[in-house]
């Protein structure tokens, strides 16, 4: 059954309003989204990672020149997964996970700054000798 005029009116304003107000949601909907892309993009580094161990395999019996070929195929394609799967895991609805750095200093909270303070006193006790 085809629309008539004014409901496919109603219906573009209807999408301009949701892409304005919500464009992940429009995206999703609209069935261009990048986890597809990415998904399929790491599902052929998989696949690239594959022929990669089969060339550097074929070229242990031919030549060490295939041989190399054959990890540089490899390489290649495990980078390309690696980074696709983990704009798979960026876009997939939640948050991206961030581990804190290394070398950045966390910031202390009330309870281990209070414990902190108890051991402090204590020591100060101690060197006293009040313990």
């Amino acid at each position: 059954m085809a629309l008539s005029e004014q409901e496919r009116k109603l219906l573009e304003q209807l999408e301009a309003s949701l892409m304005a107000e919500d464009p992940k949601l429009a995206d999703t909907l609209s069935g261009s989204s990048s986890i597809r892309i990415h998904r399929r993009r790491a599902a052929l580094a998989g696949l690239g990672f594959i022929v990669g161990v089969v060339v550097l395999l074929v070229g242990v019996q031919v030549h060490p020149a295939v041989s190399v070929l054959g990890f540089l195929v490899m390489l290649a394609a495990a980078l390309v997964g690696i980074n696709s799967w983990r704009r798979v895991g960026d876009d997939g609805g939640g948050q991206p996970s961030r581990r804190p750095t290394q070398g950045a200093p966390r910031q202390p909270t009330a309870s281990s700054q209070d414990f902190m303070d108890k051991l402090e006193e204590r020591w100060r006790r101690r060197q006293q000798g009040d313990l």
